[in-house]
């Protein structure tokens, strides 16, 4: 696989990460009547910090909308990495390579912390960023 392909292959992975992740949170619903006193909780219970009121119900929606916009920022990213591979071959890994870093940061995580699916996608994005900055070297000098 070129490096622009699998720039681009991992943009459009990070693009489903995003979708993925939006729809599982948002859609998630405790199962045990445990859980739901937890979220109701979250939901319910407010405290003020300056003059506002706030939530952690609506820290959870808030991070969880945080961190799908990431994803679609790091979707445009690699994207722009792919059609960087010709132009400027030197630039891409400095780049690259703290992405793949990321990733296996992100993988770690999702194995402990989560569930199967997160782990596989951040997996597969990291292998395939790690793929591209390596071989954008050849490919740019070419």
């Amino acid at each position: 696989m070129r490096a622009a392909a699998a720039f681009r292959a991992a943009a459009v992975l990070n693009l489903l990460l995003a979708a993925g992740h939006t729809y599982g949170f948002l859609s998630l619903r405790p199962p045990t009547p445990e859980a739901r006193a937890v979220r109701a909780a979250m939901d319910d219970v407010h405290f003020a910090v300056g003059s506002h009121s706030y939530s952690f119900g609506g820290f959870y929606v808030g991070f969880g909308l945080f961190v799908a916009a990431a994803f679609l920022l790091l979707g445009w990213l690699c994207w722009t990495l792919a059609g960087l591979v010709r132009s400027a071959p030197r630039v891409v890994p400095l780049i690259g390579w703290p992405l793949v870093v990321f990733y296996a940061a992100s993988a770690i995580l999702s194995l402990v912390y989560f569930a199967l699916p997160p782990v596989l996608f951040s997996t597969v994005i990291g292998l395939a960023l790690a793929r591209a900055s390596w071989v954008v070297r050849t490919e740019g000098a070419a």
